[in-house]
């Protein structure tokens, strides 16, 4: 009887484990706490991923203006350019904002929206990193070959990655996703 005491005591102190149903179709039985802080790690381990894109990509960006073929570029280039170079420079705050938000917040308790404002700056990031590949791209198709090219090129891009950033994961996301398939 004492042990059935124990566990009842203890279990009531323990706050309910929060089931929350994943992509794969199954219920992870953790407590809330526990899925907030895995959904921050994993959250910021893609942000480090896309991180490490953008700053490949605002790096070339910022060199290319101390490149002496640069002074020949037009202004439909240099308007492009100067987009390009915009977006990256917000990709790179959206990606760095989680971190500067959870060194603000730390310890405050404050984890659900802490893990919302980084789910919303992660986005954010994203599409300024899609603006960024896809006026780079712009840029230097136009460059090398006709604007007709570039603009088809582009494009191409932006509905490709529209369907893969944004059309495949909302299907499976409606008609769920199957283990194994």
């Amino acid at each position: 009887m004492r042990v059935v005491q124990n566990v009842v005591m203890a279990s009531a102190e323990q706050p309910a484990p929060d089931p929350v149903p994943s992509g794969g179709g199954y219920l992870r039985d953790e407590p809330k706490a526990q899925r907030l802080d895995r959904n921050f790690g994993e959250l910021l381990q893609e942000l480090r991923v896309a991180q490490a894109g953008v700053q490949i990509l605002f790096a070339f960006l910022l060199s290319l203006t101390f490149q002496a073929r640069f002074a020949t570029v037009d202004t439909f280039q240099m308007n492009v350019y100067l987009a390009t170079l915009l977006s990256a420079a917000l990709a790179a705050i959206c990606f760095t904002g989680p971190v500067a938000a959870h060194r603000v917040l730390f310890r405050r308790g404050v984890k659900d929206y802490l893990v919302r404002y980084s789910t919303r700056a992660a986005v954010a990031g994203l599409v300024f990193l899609a603006i960024t590949v896809i006026g780079g791209v712009l840029l230097v198709v136009d460059v090398l070959t006709t604007r007709t090219t570039a603009f088809a090129v582009a494009g191409g891009l932006v509905v490709f990655g529209f369907v893969v950033w944004v059309v495949v994961p909302f299907r499976m996301r409606r008609h769920g996703v199957e283990r194994g398939r």
